[in-house]
C-alpha cells in the first residue's frame, strides 16, 4: 500500500469508525519505519554537529595565541570573527537537539510513542543553518519594527513608552509586543551594526562594577576604547581571575589585535591574568586612570533604574549587549564638535542604522 493511500485511510479510520486491527498494525509498522529514519538523521546531523563544533573552538584557541603572538590583526579578526559566528550556530542548535532512540517494535499500545511523538518527528530534520531574521509573516511592516526596537535601545524608554510613543502616531501595537520584537531583532542589528565599526583605538580601559539581579550580586566587566567605544560587556557572577580571563579572551578574539595598553584599576586579577597571557608589559594601571571606563557605566545605572531592574543574567547580558552596539552608532561625542559637524555625523549614524535594520 502506498504511503499517501495509507495516511488517508489511517486518517478517515481515525475520523468517522474505528481502525481496523490489521490496517493499525500496518500503520504501526509504517510509523516506526519513518521515524527511525528521522532519529538516525538527526543524530547523525548531531554527531556532525559536535565533531566541528570542537574544530571551531581548536582553531579559535590558534588563532587566539597567533594574536597574542602578534599575528597581523585584520586577517585573524576577519577569521575570528567567522569562527565565532559558525560557533555560535552550532551551540544554539546543538542547544535544542536531543538525540532520539530508535524504537525497537511498531507496537504503539505499547508506550514505544509518548504522547508527543508528533511534535518529536516534525523535529527530527536535518539540523539547518541559521536563518537571516526575516520581517515576513508579521502584522506590522519593517519601518514600524525598526523604529519601536530604536526607540526602545536608543533612549530610556520603557516597552509601555514606546507603545505609548506608537500609539501618537496611529499605530496600535502592545508593550508586549514591542518586547518580542526587540528580543528577536535587536541582536541581529547589534550584530549587523558591530560589523560595521572601525577598528577601535588602541587603548583599552577595563572596568567592573555590581549590579543587582533578583536580589543576588552580578558583576558587569566592561571595556572601552579611549575614546569611549564600548569593546565588550560580560554580565558574571564572580570577580575574580577566571571572570577577568574570560573578558580578555573576548576582547582579542573579537577585535583581532593587541592593544598598545590595558589601562585598569588595582584589582589583583587583571595583573594575574595579564601575566598568564604574556602581556604584563602592556598593562598600566592605578586609581582614576580608567575613569572612562567608569564613567560608561552610567548608561547602565540610567537603564538599570528605568527597567526597575534585570530580570536575569540572561535578558541582562542580551540587552547590554545591543545596547552597547547601537549606543557605539549613535555616540557622536557632541559636546567636542560643531553643530555642523554633528549633523553629518548623526545622519552618517542613521544610514548605519537603516543599513543595519533593512539587512537583518
Amino acid at each position: 500500500m502506498k504511503r499517501e493511500v495509507l495516511e488517508a485511510t489511517v486518517l478517515d479510520g481515525l475520523q468517522h469508525h474505528l481502525m481496523d486491527p490489521a490496517l493499525m498494525e500496518l500503520f504501526c509498522a509504517e510509523f516506526t519505519r519513518h521515524r527511525n529514519r528521522l532519529a538516525a538523521d538527526q543524530n547523525a546531523a548531531i554527531t556532525t554537529a559536535k565533531a566541528e563544533l570542537a574544530k571551531v573552538a581548536k582553531e579559535i584557541d590558534r588563532l587566539m595565541q597567533a594574536i597574542i603572538d602578534g599575528a597581523p590583526g585584520s586577517r585573524v579578526k576577519d577569521k575570528m570573527g567567522e569562527l565565532e559566528a559558525r560557533k555560535g550556530e552550532l551551540e544554539a542548535l546543538l542547544e535544542h537537539a536531543r538525540e532520539e532512540p530508535v524504537l525497537l517494535h511498531p507496537n504503539m499500545a505499547e508506550g514505544a510513542v509518548t504522547d508527543n511523538w508528533l511534535v518529536s518527528a516534525v523535529s527530527c530534520e536535518q539540523l539547518p543553518a541559521m536563518n537571516k531574521i526575516s520581517y515576513r509573516r508579521h502584522r506590522f511592516p519593517a519601518e514600524i519594527i525598526q523604529r519601536a526596537v530604536w526607540l526602545y535601545f536608543r533612549f530610556p524608554l520603557s516597552y509601555r513608552d514606546v507603545e505609548d510613543q506608537l500609539a501618537e502616531r496611529g499605530v496600535e501595537v502592545s508593550y508586549e509586543t514591542v518586547r518580542r520584537w526587540s528580543v528577536k531583532v535587536g541582536l541581529a542589528y547589534a550584530q549587523k551594526l558591530r560589523q560595521s565599526r572601525p577598528r577601535p583605538d588602541g587603548r583599552w580601559q577595563l572596568d567592573e562594577v555590581f549590579v543587582s539581579i533578583n536580589s543576588k550580586r552580578m558583576y558587569l566587566w566592561r571595556a572601552v576604547d579611549s575614546e569611549g567605544e564600548v569593546l565588550d560587556i560580560l554580565v558574571q557572577s564572580r570577580r575574580n581571575k577566571k571572570a577577568a580571563l574570560k573578558l580578555m579572551r573576548n576582547l582579542l578574539k573579537k577585535h583581532g589585535f593587541v592593544p598598545d595598553a590595558f589601562v585598569t584599576d588595582k584589582l589583583p586579577s587583571y595583573s594575574a591574568v595579564l601575566k598568564e597571557l604574556g602581556l604584563s608589559k602592556h598593562h598600566d594601571y592605578g586609581g582614576r586612570k580608567n575613569n572612562r571606563a567608569k564613567n560608561s557605566h552610567l548608561q547602565v545605572r540610567q537603564r538599570e533604574r528605568r527597567m526597575q531592574g534585570f530580570k536575569s543574567a540572561g535578558s541582562a547580558q542580551r540587552f547590554l549587549s545591543t545596547h552597547a552596539a547601537i549606543y557605539n552608532t549613535f555616540n557622536v561625542q557632541r559636546h567636542l564638535i560643531t553643530r555642523k559637524t554633528m549633523r553629518l555625523f548623526r545622519s552618517h549614524s542613521m544610514n548605519m542604522w537603516q543599513t543595519a535594520s533593512a539587512a537583518a
